[in-house]
């Protein structure tokens, strides 16, 4: 795989690990309210954590799917405007 791809893999899966902080962190007070008036306590869904890994390696089998795709793309076109200029 090209070092360009490796790279932008790796920050794609910064940028979500990043927003899920940046998201659990704006509804954390909102969370806190919402068990105070319900007067309830926080029970752990473990069945959650795998589906948020389920859906994490789905949308990294996409962009690697689209990534693929993209390539196949600019090699034709390369191909193209290779036989073009001949």
């Amino acid at each position: 795989m090209n070092k360009h791809f490796k790279d932008t893999r790796y920050y794609l899966k910064r940028a979500g690990e990043t927003a899920k902080r940046g998201i659990a962190e704006e509804l954390e007070p909102v969370q806190e309210r919402v068990q105070k008036l319900v007067g309830e306590e926080e029970e752990p869904d473990p069945g959650r954590i795998e589906q948020v890994r389920a859906d994490l390696a789905e949308i990294g089998e996409r962009a690697e799917g689209e990534a693929k795709e993209a390539i196949e793309d600019a090699r034709a076109r390369l191909d193209q405007y290779r036989g073009a200029s001949n």
